[in-house]
């Protein structure tokens, strides 16, 4: 109930406005967001590669409106990919986008979105890194997929997110499973009908296994990202089920959340790639966080009562 109600006001222009606002939130903002500019990315990004792990990199934005703001996100990551190549990062970085920060939802939208994603993974190819597409609200999901196959006839090794609590995912995870295919399996973070998605958590977790189990099965690179322990030690064993070894697939966790957990994984020898988001668009990815995690909220309602 409560998670449903934080995602609701993740699009609320009101409790955004107030949210963004506070210098309480700062804190929160702190821990899950790696700074406002490409310049504090690479600069997270260079800590976390220096302590052994992967990363992704999310410029914040989505459900872009205008076509000039659309522009003004493939700049930005234009000038990160060449800051990548340019730190020596970028063997151990890629990119993450939504394609609704692309302008997916604008007049001509799709074609106008993969255009621009286009030119993104053109720029991530020169910085010899790659890019994932990550995947939104389940209007969405189609037309991600579509322009998904489409740049893969150009850039292969562009990454798709898949998200266990919709019912379609399963198939989806059968159609993705290929040699040479990387698919990052979520749970997924938005609010859902109950038309498309299961509600009950527990329903979600045992999506999420059935789906891994087809993606070991399968002939491509499983990314599962997920905090859960008990989907973590089930992911361990269905790799050694399928004879998979470490580097053969890798778990996926948000800058912020589980770190001892992350460096845990890596020193057993499993690559482990952090999502690190940055920008000032995060009010958005921070509810999400927070309805994702009861740890989260409690985190942020205690930096509220010491900060007040």
């Amino acid at each position: 109930m409560l998670r449903r109600a934080l995602l609701g006001v993740s699009r609320s222009r009101k409790i955004k406005n107030l949210v963004t606002t506070a210098p309480i939130t700062a804190g929160m903002v702190e821990r899950f967001i790696a700074g406002e500019t490409s310049d504090e990315v690479v600069a997270v990004t260079r800590r976390l590669v220096g302590a052994g792990l992967l990363v992704s990199i999310d410029y914040l934005g989505e459900d872009t409106t205008d076509p000039a703001h659309a522009d003004a996100v493939v700049v930005a990551y234009l000038d990160l990919l060449t800051k990548l190549r340019e730190s020596g990062l970028s063997a151990s970085a890629e990119v993450s986008i939504k394609l609704s920060a692309l302008g997916q939802h604008l007049r001509d939208g799709p074609q106008l979105a993969q255009e621009n994603a286009e030119l993104i993974c053109r720029a991530a190819r020169m910085a010899d890194t790659a890019v994932t597409l990550d995947m939104e609200d389940h209007t969405t999901t189609g037309s991600t997929l579509e322009i998904l196959h489409t740049l893969r006839k150009e850039y292969p090794d562009t990454g798709a997110v898949l998200q266990s609590y919709l019912y379609r995912t399963e198939d989806d995870c059968r159609d993705l499973a290929l040699a040479g295919s990387r698919v990052r399996l979520c749970k997924g973070a938005y609010a859902e009908p109950e038309a498309v998605a299961f509600q009950d958590r527990q329903e979600i977790d045992r999506s999420y296994v059935r789906c891994m189990k087809i993606l070991m099965a399968g002939k491509g690179f499983p990314m599962l990202a997920t905090h859960d322990p008990t989907l973590i030690d089930i992911g361990l064993k269905l790799a050694a089920d399928h004879g998979r070894a470490p580097g053969d697939f890798e778990f996926q966790m948000l800058y912020g959340i589980r770190p001892t957990e992350q460096q845990r994984l890596a020193r057993l020898g499993h690559p482990v790639r952090v999502y690190v988001p940055y920008g000032t668009d995060w009010y958005g990815y921070l509810v999400r966080r927070l309805a994702e995690r009861p740890s989260n909220l409690r985190f942020f309602a205690r930096s509220l009562i010491t900060k007040n």
